[in-house]
């Protein structure tokens, strides 16, 4: 048995009261005091005012036509209200109105407000209030004292009324500002990891090209890893760049696909930087844990990156390059050092733009850590970042 929510209990109560307004109007318009059922003639006219109002009100939402946008089921049944209340003063009839017509067109008049485009939303909600305050009219005249009191009682109801529904839309408004600053921050962060990401992998197919071409002639039988490593390098950076833009891309979806790495793919970052000409050592003491939080492996996974890239870039005359990961007392210490001394290769425009550490160094603060780069005592380049390691 499918339980009820308590929302659905409410919109039940509030269509129940609702109806039951409609039909107290239908007896008091279709009573001419002789019997209990509405068999006046002003009954018709207030029985058709009702429908078109509970139609606009109650048509469900996943059934309505595309015709029936909120500035027609708000502008309709207010112009169909008017019109009985000015034909009235025309035709010096009083018709009676009751609580079923002024409980539509307060709704009415937070549909306008609410869902309408802003425009429309002015001119529908003036309709709907203009058709609310005429109501007196129709059973009073326009002169007698009593239609003064039906107006500023009228006025009250619609202030409400109007005001819940400002309100809400506001809420409304902030919620989807807030929901797009999500989104273009968290596409923002992407667009930094794509950059990281194929600037690596592009970055070791320049250096190991230029490995190919110089190995070519004296050494053919090394030339064979250094291919593989070409090929790898670049299925890589395809798989990222795929990986990245089909998160980029505006699906609607969870995105769950971010290219991020943990202590784990350092192994695998570090094994496919080693070449023929620079070897590269990893060092992770025992006590480094794999159940550090997901946000300080990613970071460390990124200094390392960074840092390797780095060395591709300044450095490529470097022979050894030491990753180290080690706990040093409830903190994880990431460093990266290399023995170049400089000596790059590479064309001008693959140097890059030098941000690379200053975002680095945003990612390592916000998580509370601490990043260092800069010469070691001999020679060579360190970038060193702690962090604290709290398990999860």
């Amino acid at each position: 048995m499918k339980s009820v929510s308590p929302r659905g209990c409410a919109r039940g109560f509030a269509v129940g009261v609702l109806l039951a307004a409609c039909v107290v109007d239908v007896l008091f318009s279709g009573s001419d005091g002789t019997s209990v059922l509405p068999t006046a003639s002003p009954v018709w006219p207030t029985l058709g005012v009702l429908l078109v109002g509970l139609a606009a009100v109650l048509w469900p939402e996943g059934r309505r036509p595309d015709w029936l946008t909120p500035q027609v089921r708000t502008a309709v049944p207010a112009l169909v209200s008017a019109l009985y209340s000015v034909g009235s003063l025309v035709t010096l009839r009083a018709n009676v109105f009751g609580p079923g017509e002024v409980v539509i067109l307060l709704c009415l008049l937070f549909i306008a407000v609410r869902q309408c485009p802003p425009r429309a939303a002015w001119w529908c909600g003036a309709l709907d209030a203009g058709a609310l305050l005429v109501l007196p009219v129709r059973l009073l005249g326009p002169l007698d004292p009593g239609v003064l009191g039906f107006v500023v009682a009228g006025l009250v109801l619609i202030g409400l009324f109007a005001g819940l529904a400002v309100y809400l839309r506001t809420m409304d408004y902030r919620r989807t500002l807030a929901v797009s600053e999500t989104r273009r921050s968290e596409r923002v962060a992407i667009a930094a990891d794509l950059h990281d990401f194929v600037a690596h992998h592009v970055t070791g197919i320049l250096v190991q090209t230029q490995m190919a071409r110089m190995m070519a002639q004296p050494r053919p039988q090394d030339l064979d890893p250094v291919l593989a490593g070409i090929e790898r390098a670049a299925t890589e950076a395809l798989a990222s760049m795929r990986r990245t833009v089909g998160v980029l891309r505006d699906t609607g979806e969870q995105a769950d696909r971010r290219p991020v790495g943990d202590l784990a793919g350092i192994a695998d970052l570090t094994d496919g930087f080693a070449s023929p000409v620079q070897q590269v050592t990893l060092r992770r003491d025992p006590d480094v844990s794999d159940g550090l939080p997901h946000e300080v492996q990613a970071a460390a996974f990124r200094v390392v990156q960074e840092a390797l890239t780095n060395i591709r870039r300044h450095a490529a005359d470097a022979a050894h390059v030491e990753v180290r990961l080690r706990d040093d007392s409830g903190h994880l210490e990431v460093s990266v050092a290399d023995d170049g001394r400089g000596g790059s290769q590479l064309p001008a425009a693959a140097h890059g733009g030098g941000f690379g550490l200053v975002g680095l160094k945003e990612r390592v603060t916000a998580l509370g850590g601490e990043l260092h780069a800069g010469p070691r005592g001999g020679v060579g380049w360190e970038v060193r970042a702690v962090f604290p390691a709290e398990k999860r």
